[in-house]
């Protein structure tokens, strides 16, 4: 398996896409709003790329897993976390999120930060056992319910 930095050489962008789709599948029909993944493009991903630190990981040739990570003033957010579902629980997300730990330490940022719906409460346990705690509980605009919480792993430990 390698762990790759998105640059301006690469052109896999619908097969990114269609990696993150998948990976986020599973929350069609039991999150809403719906995710923010459908309304994704190739050419929207290739600029998200532009705009952030996008990482894929490639194994045997087929992208597996990637993620985006945007500096903040406090932190370094953590995006579009996504693995293939066929090598999920294998590792790889903790090995995405140990290299958004190595790129908040170089820029000198003491946490990260995601973002994670509400119904997905597999997730918030995930993250919970890597190290993340829950921030806050937000609503998406036009929602008076609670959608998504917030979770930051304090990293300057």
């Amino acid at each position: 398996m390698t762990i790759i930095r998105l640059d301006g050489s690469f052109t896999r962008w619908d097969e990114l896409l269609a990696l993150i789709l998948a990976a986020f599948a599973s929350m069609n029909g039991r999150i809403d709003p719906p995710s923010s993944a459908l309304r994704l493009t190739a050419q929207a991903l290739a600029e998200k790329a532009e705009a952030e630190i996008g990482h894929v990981a490639i194994e045997q040739g087929k992208l597996t897993g990637c993620l985006f990570l945007r500096p903040e003033t406090d932190c370094l957010y953590v995006g579009k976390l996504a693995v293939l579902p066929s090598v999920q629980g294998k590792g790889l997300g903790r090995r995405l999120l140990a290299i958004a730990e190595e790129t908040a330490a170089a820029l000198g940022l003491p946490a990260l930060r995601l973002e994670t719906r509400i119904e997905l409460t597999d997730n918030h346990s995930v993250f919970a056992a890597w190290g993340f705690s829950r921030t806050a509980e937000k609503a998406h605009p036009g929602f008076a319910r609670t959608t998504f919480i917030e979770m930051r792993k304090d990293l300057s430990r």
